[in-house]
């Protein structure tokens, strides 16, 4: 008999309590009350990790996949299923019989394969050119950006209009080496002076080609002072880039701010805002809307069609910049230009709807009259603002 064991009944330790069923030796009876009890086992520990929250069932793994790992309820009679069932017009019941898996209406848990660690916000790389080293005066960097960036010139007639025009002769190389060499600054200048964001950031992903291949760029744009508040670029739109726009549109956040996110129907926004929400109180719980295709077919839509129209608008004028690049070589390349772009965009590019100001101003580039000694500006407020080697990282 075990030293441990007890009489449940009286309490009687171990010396009076004897096995009632011999070989078997689970029940015991105890000499003082005579009563008969069970010998505890240690209970199997159950499979299920996870359970519903709104009828105490099990879930069940539904979708193993390399991002995350859905699990599901199947209660019938669970609360949450009833209620989204209920929900549900005739003409979605009938639809429902025969093409079932257009409706989300269990209750589903994402239990995610990475954390905060792995959200890696793309930044340009470390160039060989050190621009304190060039062979040319600031104001040929700041031509060069801003034929290049400002105005969307190909590398190749920016080089030609610096030699026909400004009597400056470099090649287009020279031009992407430049560009690439600014980029670390600028994005150390977006991230430093993003400032806060509007309640309501409207975000959208939009292709670009990297080696011949598919890529894709995130923006998120805040909806009242219209700046870009991320950017992100990644060779896929799944739910781990999207989480990492997300996290870097909402990073600069004022304390008990309610905000909201709307994007298109692409699932990578709900379930990385589900990942978000999960670490964030309840009280701070970002909302998400959905803005689905071309036509205003349900009233979420309909309510929040100019968001998406900012965003959409924002794709465009993106792409207009990047066009003359005609694709990129690298990876490299691409989060470079799409940098100098955000710089343009936020600091330098006058927006009719905001009055023809900037959406964010700076004193000390306003007081400089032209472009290129607006990027001069950029680039020297960036070096002032934290050494190279940090900017270069």
């Amino acid at each position: 008999m075990p030293d441990a064991t007890r009489c449940p009944h009286c309490g009687a330790p171990a010396q009076f309590l004897y096995f009632n069923d011999g070989k078997f030796r689970s029940q015991i009876r105890c000499k003082v009350c005579s009563a008969l009890s069970q010998l505890s086992k240690p209970l199997r520990k159950p499979k299920t990790k996870y359970w519903c929250p709104h009828c105490n069932h099990a879930l069940y793994r539904w979708k193993q996949q390399p991002l995350c790992t859905i699990y599901k309820c199947d209660y019938d009679n669970c609360p949450a299923y009833l209620k989204a069932l209920g929900k549900l017009n005739p003409q979605e019941k009938k639809l429902r019989k025969n093409k079932s898996s257009q409706f989300k209406l269990r209750y589903q848990y994402r239990e995610y394969h990475f954390n905060k660690e792995h959200l890696m916000h793309a930044a340009p790389d470390s160039s060989k050119v050190d621009l304190d080293k060039i062979y040319n005066t600031p104001n040929v960097l700041g031509l060069v950006l801003t034929f290049h960036v400002s105005f969307a010139i190909a590398a190749r007639k920016t080089a030609q209009i610096l030699r026909q025009v400004f009597k400056i002769h470099i090649s287009y190389q020279t031009v992407l080496n430049y560009a690439e060499a600014a980029a670390p600054y600028c994005h150390h200048f977006n991230f430093l002076f993003k400032g806060t964001i509007d309640d309501e950031s409207a975000g959208d992903e939009t292709y670009i080609k990297i080696a011949g291949k598919q890529a894709y760029t995130f923006l998120f744009i805040s909806s009242e002072n219209h700046k870009i508040t991320a950017y992100h670029v990644a060779d896929s739109r799944d739910t781990l880039p999207a989480t990492t726009a997300m996290t870097e549109a909402i990073r600069t956040e004022k304390p008990n701010q309610k905000l909201s996110l709307i994007t298109d129907g692409n699932p990578a926004y709900p379930a990385g805002l589900h990942f978000i929400n999960e670490k964030r109180d309840q009280h701070k719980q970002i909302q998400h809307h959905k803005v689905i295709g071309l036509q205003n077919l349900d009233d979420e839509s309909e309510l929040n069609r100019h968001f998406k129209q900012i965003s959409e608008r924002l794709n465009r004028t993106y792409k207009y910049h990047i066009r003359a690049a005609n694709g990129f070589k690298s990876t490299n390349g691409a989060v470079a230009l799409t940098t100098l772009f955000v710089t343009h965009y936020n600091f330098l590019r006058p927006h009719m709807a905001l009055g023809y100001k900037v959406p964010i101003p700076k004193t000390e580039i306003n007081l400089v009259d032209t472009i290129q000694a607006k990027w001069c500006k950029v680039i020297d407020m960036a070096r002032l603002s934290a050494p190279c080697q940090q900017v270069a990282a």
